[in-house]
This record gives C-alpha cells, structure tokens and sequence, in this order.
C-alpha cells in the first residue's frame, strides 16, 4: 500500500505517519479537556444559525486549546475551525477541527460527542480537498479512531475494515438532522421513505463520531444532509480507509447537500432511494 511518504502534496518536512500521529494527540489532548473540564450544570454561551445550534464555553475552550497546539507544532499550517473559523498559513496544510461535535449531546450529558481533527491539502472544501490524516476522539468512553491516506483506520490500535451487508433491507442506518425547521420537515419527509427499507435507524448526535461507526461496523450505512467540512473531514477519512464509501448524491462529492456512507453495493441502494426521494432538497 503506498505510504504517501513521498506524496508531491506534502512539504518535504512531513509525512502522512507524522500529521496522523498529532492528529491523534491534539484530539485526545482536547478530549481530556473537555472530559475533565465539564460541570455538573453546562450553560448555552451563545447560538449559531438557529436557537438550537447552541455553543458552550468548553466548545471555545476546546479549540483554543487546538489552535494553540497547532501553532506549538505546525506554526505555518492554516486552520479552519467551527467557533473560531480560518486562520491562514503557509505550508499548504489545514487543520481542520470540530473542538465538540455533538454540543447539544454535550449540553445535556448524552453520551454521544467528540472531537475531530483532520489536516487536509488544498482548499479546506469537500469538493477539492485531499484529506490526509485525521482523528476522531469519543469523549465519553475514550475511544480514539485514526485514519492516514493509504495506512488504513484503526480504533485505539485495531485495524478495521468494513464488512458489506447483504441487503439494504438489514442493513442499521444512522443520519441527523439539521437546526433549521424548514431543514428538518424536509429530513423527515425522507426519513419515512428511508425508514421502511432498513433494519433501524439511529440518530446518535455526532456526524463524526458516526461515520466512524461505520468503520467499526457499528452501523452499516450512514447518510446526513447539511454536514460542515469539520463535521466530515475526520470521520469521512476513517470510513474510506476502513473500505467505505463516501460519496454525495447525483455524482457530486459527499459534502454539505449530502453524505453517504457505507459498504460500496449498500450505498448505491442507499444513494439512488435517496435521490428518488429528493433527499438533496429543502422541501
């Protein structure tokens, strides 16, 4: 399997092997804050696109942590971060990093949310972008996922590939849903068509966390629309590498109108229901 070691888009002083392994250091670091620092009673510090997309003071904390180790490292690679947004740099690498996907899990002690970081080449867009390495920490119970372009994914060291069901009809999905109302009618819309044709589905809280599940084998399939890059870019590298698939709808890249995730033949079921069904529009 090729190691990229020598990969033309990485600067001379950096491997693959190299941003996974600090990938998977900043992520646990944050995670130990987050784990460490929660209190008994988490107050919303402010809200984002709707009132339900709520921020909490360690979301802030989080990636200010993130950024400062980024910059301790790898003081010429950009970062683009949910709370704080890009910061630009010089190396052609991006850092980027969800310091809490799943806030609202986090806001009310729901076991599911993580932090996710990923160091990508060219423009920090799913549509262009390479990613390279990334690292998905669960905060909870202190499972860490990593993947490397061409080094496989593995969870706190055990390799993982994933295993390809033998129907869509039994197949565990999960999927989440936006903050914006008119987003969610129209999600629910495409749950009743999906939710006939499939095992079960599940809505964890975390994309991240999620589509490493589906590495695991903990879900088989896994679809979303509305995901932001730092929701994706960790957890879609760790699916690839795992044997997924990750891919959007009429021929377009997984990114924010959709993503699909899963075993190759399952998701081609997946992805034609989906686009009979318009799963791509807000109506």
């Amino acid at each position: 399997m090729h190691s990229f070691i020598d990969d033309p888009r990485l600067p001379d002083d950096v491997t693959v092997a190299d941003l996974r392994e600090l990938a998977e250091r900043l992520a646990r670091a944050a995670g130990d804050l987050v784990r460490t620092g929660r209190p008994d009673r988490v107050e919303v510090a402010s809200t984002k696109s709707s009132a339900t997309d709520v921020v909490t003071r360690m979301d802030a904390d989080s990636e200010a942590l993130l950024r400062r180790e980024i910059a301790a490292a790898r003081p010429d690679d950009a970062v683009l971060g949910e709370e704080d947004g890009a910061s630009s740099g010089t190396s052609g690498i991006t850092w980027v990093v969800d310091p809490i996907d799943g806030t609202v899990n986090y806001l009310y002690g729901v076991a599911s949310y993580a932090v996710s970081v990923a160091a990508v080449v060219g423009a920090p867009d799913p549509q262009e972008w390479t990613v390279l390495a990334g690292a998905v920490h669960s905060v909870v119970d202190g499972r860490t996922w990593t993947a490397g372009l061409g080094g496989g994914a593995t969870v706190d060291g055990r390799s993982l590939r994933v295993v390809e069901p033998t129907s869509l009809a039994q197949c565990l999905v999960g999927t989440g849903f936006g903050y914006d109302a008119d987003r969610r009618r129209a999600q629910a819309r495409v749950l009743v068509e999906v939710l006939p044709r499939v095992r079960d589905i599940r809505r964890l809280g975390s994309a991240a966390i999620d589509l490493c599940l589906v590495a695991s084998g903990e879900l088989d399939l896994y679809y979303e629309r509305g995901l932001n890059p730092w929701d994706m870019a960790a957890g879609g590298l760790v699916a690839q590498e795992a044997g997924a698939v990750l891919t959007g709808l009429r021929e377009r890249a997984a990114d924010h109108e959709m993503t699909v995730a899963g075993a190759s033949g399952r998701v081609g079921e997946l992805v034609r229901l989906l686009e009979d069904v318009g799963a791509d529009a807000d109506e």
